[in-house]
């Protein structure tokens, strides 16, 4: 790195990027992060995922050196770095609003992380001529970041945090100012990068569905605490308390009581006097209250589509909504008049209508009983 302290030696075998009982304040009072604990494997593509004022941005401006820890160590490669400047860590950097230079020309954009680090002119030549191919905008060069469109700018801002072959990569909101069809598409192209060059990204995002198609893990922040750390499967699944049902996908939510708890289910009494079986994650006793947590998707209406074992309820039909490629129903379920079912629009589908009387079902393992919220 070129006189840089180089962040290469780890003989303790953790993780590639540690924080370690790390706290942030601002005022010497609120924690905005409460003792982070947090190991991010070599190679790994981990999201931090929350609302805004969770903490996720300010931990990646304090592994990105912006940001001072009030306490606790962030470790980058076994190698403390709280008092490396941001530029010594040799880590890439992309920022929602893509902060290019506006007078100079991509090409220039891309060589000056080369020129601070040292790097002589053909081997930044060879470096911004790869790193724009990386991103198809290998014609581009000489151009001003004014002249290319959002999409455009924001494949020269990753060119340039990945032109002088950092390890990591890190991503504050990198696609919330493109519309939806480009943000899917950079979505896919920066999984790729990331698969094909072996990077470790950590990519800060609010939103779920980003956060669910990129990345190896999840960290769902809330309140300046990691609420649950898992890969998008199992967040979405297997939330582990009720903040991480509702952020992640949509939710339905049936208050009630805990009747009992046996065999590893519980029996819970709905507000309108209907019992129904579901999961226990986090409720532990007879009397308890709770919110049952069911996916849209996994609710059915047509008796031969029903898993064997179904739980079966009677519902009223209060909207259906035309999506393309699936029917969005708001049912009036056992007092609630918010609970949806998501049912595929499919050659021969039974339309409902509002008014209508069924019976909806779904199975008892996805029937999550979550704390109250």
């Amino acid at each position: 790195m070129n006189g840089e302290p180089a962040l290469t030696s780890n003989a303790s075998g953790e993780g590639f990027v540690v924080f370690d009982h790390v706290q942030k304040s601002y005022d010497g009072e609120t924690l905005v992060v409460k003792d982070l604990n947090l190991s991010i494997g070599k190679g790994e593509f981990l999201t931090m995922l929350g609302p805004s004022g969770s903490g996720k941005t300010t931990c990646l401006m304090m592994l990105a050196g912006f940001e001072t820890a009030t306490h606790g160590e962030i470790k980058l490669n076994g190698r403390p770095i709280n008092q490396v400047p941001p530029h010594k860590r040799g880590i890439g950097m992309v920022f929602q609003n893509y902060a290019l230079f506006p007078h100079m020309s991509v090409g220039e954009n891309l060589s000056f992380p080369l020129e601070v680090r040292g790097t002589g002119k053909s081997e930044r030549e060879a470096k911004i001529k790869r790193a724009l191919d990386m991103v198809q905008m290998g014609a581009f060069a000489n151009r001003r970041p004014a002249q290319l469109s959002g999409g455009q700018q924001q494949r020269i801002a990753l060119a340039r945090a990945l032109v002088f072959d950092p390890e990591l990569v890190l991503m504050d909101e990198p696609l919330g100012a493109l519309d939806k069809q480009l943000r899917e598409h950079m979505q896919f192209e920066i999984k790729h990068l990331h698969e094909s060059l072996g990077l470790t990204v950590v990519y800060v995002t609010h939103d779920q569905g980003e956060a669910l198609t990129m990345s190896d893990r999840v960290a769902v922040f809330n309140d300046g605490r990691i609420q649950q750390l898992d890969a998008p499967d199992e967040l979405y699944e297997r939330p582990k308390n009720s903040f991480v049902a509702q952020f992640i996908g949509e939710n339905n939510k049936l208050p009630g009581t805990i009747e009992a708890l046996e065999d590893g289910k519980a029996l819970v009494r709905l507000a309108t006097g209907e019992v129904i079986d579901a999961t226990p994650v986090n409720v532990t006793q007879k009397g308890q209250r709770t919110l049952v947590s069911i996916r849209p998707e996994r609710v059915e209406f047509k008796p031969e589509m029903m898993p064997p074992g179904a739980h079966t309820i009677d519902a009223e039909v209060l909207e259906v909504i035309y999506m393309g490629d699936i029917f969005r129903t708001r049912l009036r379920v056992a007092g609630s008049e918010d609970f949806v079912m998501k049912s595929r629009n499919t050659l021969g589908q039974t339309k409902l209508v509002p008014g209508q009387h069924v019976r909806i079902g779904w199975h008892p393992q996805d029937a999550r009983a979550l704390e109250p919220m």
